[in-house]
């Protein structure tokens, strides 16, 4: 027997609210915004391809879709989701949508957003894109935009619950953790680190 003193077991999460139905859906399983994202956007997609928007189209307004949302991945992580105010209310904001995270990086159920965050975002976002462009455009753009958004939710999960093998994976993982591990200033990209290189901010 060890005669040095068990070192207690780190928490894996925390409670969050004191209301019990709002504590049970700060939770959610990490595939669930696939099972609700996936058919939402193959339904966009297959409505404009049906509306009569060629092929070349669609993909192009699907990859600018991506890229705006790759921006706006490292727009929301950089200046929103790690933006801590004086004030307490600031910092439980902070802590309700990032902060949580840092603390507990490897509570898979507080990975990603609820569907009751992620809904009401991606229908501002929709709204958005409709209100600046034609309806088949918009929703073109969305698919893209959503897809992105999904990729991010996967890449995020993969970085922190499954093991890398392949170089693009343990690029990937290393370059998440050092946002993790060795300083948050920098690496606020998830999915891809573009912006990044862009402005400067990869470390």
């Amino acid at each position: 027997m060890s005669s040095g003193r068990a070192r207690a077991k780190e928490p894996a999460s925390c409670r969050m609210f004191d209301t019990p139905l709002i504590e049970y859906f700060s939770r959610i399983h990490p595939a669930s915004p696939f099972g609700f994202w996936v058919p939402a956007l193959l339904g966009l997609v297959g409505w404009v391809l049906y509306d009569g928007m060629a092929l070349g189209t669609l993909a192009l307004l699907v990859f600018m879709g991506w890229l705006a949302w790759s921006l706006t991945e490292y727009l929301l992580h950089r200046f929103v989701f790690h933006w801590i105010g004086e004030r307490p209310w600031q910092r439980r904001f902070h802590f309700i949508f990032h902060g949580v995270h840092h603390d507990f990086p490897q509570d898979s159920r507080r990975l990603v957003f609820p569907l009751g965050v992620s809904i009401p975002l991606g229908l501002v976002f929709f709204l958005g894109m409709d209100l600046l462009f034609s309806r088949a455009v918009a929703c073109a753009l969305f698919a893209g935009f959503g897809g992105g958004y999904l990729a991010y939710d996967g890449i995020h999960y993969f970085t922190h619950h499954v093991p890398a093998k392949r170089s693009i994976g343990k690029f990937l993982k290393r370059y998440h953790m050092v946002h993790h591990h060795a300083g948050v200033e920098a690496r606020w990209g998830v999915s891809i680190p573009l912006w990044d290189r862009v402005f400067g901010t990869n470390g």
